[in-house]
This record gives C-alpha cells, structure tokens and sequence, in this order.
C-alpha cells in the first residue's frame, strides 16, 4: 500500500509540474468580431511588409499556452515572429466557435489546437501548421518553431531569394 501510495504522489508532483496556470491565460477573445480583426490584422501586414499568423486556440487551451509563453519568454523567437508576422488569435471555445471563419480557411480546427494560419497581405491562406510538429515533450522544439516562422515568412516568397548566381 504504501508503495502504491508513493506512485500516486509522484505522478501527481510530475502532472503539476508540467502544469500551466491556465487561470491567468486570457489571449483570446470570444467576442471578438474575428472577421474584422483578420482583415485589420492583414491591412496591418500589408503595411508592414508582413505575412499574418493567426493562432487558433482557445483560454482553455494548455498547449495554446506553452506555445504563447515558449515564444514570448525566448527572445530569439519572439523578435523572430515580430519581425515576420502580424499575429492574430483567433478564438475557439464553447461561447463563439467561428466556424463560418473556420470554413473559410478549409477547417484548420481539424488538427487540434493550437492550429496555425499563415495568411498573406491579401488575407489568402498560405499554409496550416499543427502544433504537432513543433512540439518536444510537454513543450515545443525551438529549431522547429523558428523553421516554421522562417519558412513562411515574407521573405521566403522573395523571388530574389532564389537568383542563381
């Protein structure tokens, strides 16, 4: 019994400590008017010289979290996303779904979530990212994460990126 005893405890200390504070996780709106942000967030790329990255997730979301805090807390990665994107978090929950906007963007909600857009300045769909494959363990892969800002920046659509000299 005692034994027993000892294993639940652990698992419980190893659950905890790969626990997030979810209560203080507020990065998405439900009420948003996503349509209208989407559109201002790509007037806003197209004036910067950048792609759109849209998160989707929800407040309830532990991985959405871990993905939020990986970014923001290295600051290789979050000058990185800076740099390249207009970053836009779109809301999914059980208060406002925004499966008409869902459908447009041909179901990204599919791989789970987090899910990733990347939208050009025009709000065209380049690419959906599942988190999935930038995931380690309980956390993300730093090489993967800053490949795929890499690769779908503006940048890599440069023509010039590609003369052979």
């Amino acid at each position: 019994m005692r034994k027993y005893i000892i294993a639940v405890a652990g698992l419980f200390l190893c659950s905890v400590s790969f626990s997030q504070d979810m209560t203080k996780f507020k990065l998405y709106n439900p009420e948003a008017n996503a349509k209208k942000d989407i559109e201002a967030t790509a007037k806003e790329a197209k004036g910067a010289g950048k792609h759109v990255m849209i998160q989707i997730g929800g407040n309830w979301c532990v991985w959405c979290a871990r993905f939020n805090d990986f970014v923001t807390k290295d600051a290789s990665l979050d000058s990185l996303a800076k740099a390249n994107y207009v970053a836009y978090h779109l809301n999914y929950s059980k208060e406002n779904k925004n499966l008409e906007l869902l459908s447009k963007y041909d179901f990204p909600q599919r791989f789970g979530f987090p899910v990733f857009l990347v939208l050009n300045e025009k709000g065209d769909l380049l690419h959906t990212q599942t988190s999935w494959y930038l995931e380690a363990g309980k956390g993300y892969d730093k090489e993967k994460v800053t490949a795929f800002f890499n690769d779908w920046s503006k940048k890599a659509f440069d023509p010039a990126q590609y003369k052979e000299e």
